[in-house]
């Protein structure tokens, strides 16, 4: 399976993405993504070179977006943005190929690009409300940090994820071929 930057043409796809996993989640008995996400948002994260997807041949099995900048405003606190930080965020697997640790393999990925890019940590904030998906980073050798619920989301209405975790980014065999163009090298401080 091959690592690789997505496109705008890739937009519709990701949109694809988010819904399924919205409605997987429903089933499930979470609130978790159940507003639409604004599609200009996601475009403009695909233009910046934040999204990437997890291509089994030519079908596009899963997505994540890794950025230098929090994902939230009030989250975490100056002296942590100070810190050398990738945001990992809206990791999603295609359900045809769920179990198969596809998404504990992306987040090693992550996490050795952020080491790559001089990073001390990978962070992330996760929904604040499913616990199951709270243990899933803990299992995945996150540490939770806090919970904060005070303030909005990005797009409008209360915040809902606002759990934070972190873990050290450290150069990982995640087994993925790599086709993205190499992480900038240098401070990546989360502002």
């Amino acid at each position: 399976m091959r690592v690789v930057l997505a496109r705008p043409a890739d937009v519709d796809t990701l949109v694809a993405f988010r819904t399924e996993a919205a409605g997987w989640l429903a089933r499930l008995g979470s609130d978790q993504w159940q507003r639409p996400f604004p599609v200009d948002r996601l475009r403009g994260a695909v233009e910046a070179g934040d999204v990437f997807l997890v291509l089994d041949g030519e079908d596009t099995v899963a997505t994540v977006t890794l950025t230098s900048r929090a994902t939230g405003q009030g989250l975490w606190t100056e002296r942590e943005l100070a810190e050398p930080a990738l945001f990992v965020s809206k990791l999603a697997v295609a359900r045809t190929h769920a179990g198969r640790n596809l998404g504990g393999r992306l987040l090693d990925w992550a996490g050795d690009r952020a080491h790559r890019a001089g990073a001390v940590w990978l962070r992330l904030d996760a929904w604040t409300t499913n616990e199951a998906l709270q243990a899933y980073y803990l299992r995945q050798g996150f540490r939770h940090v806090r919970t904060v619920r005070q303030g909005q989301a990005g797009y409008g209405g209360p915040r809902v994820s606002g759990w934070l975790a972190q873990r050290p980014a450290r150069p990982a065999d995640h087994g993925f071929v790599d086709e993205t163009p190499g992480p900038r090298r240098g401070p990546c401080p989360g502002s």
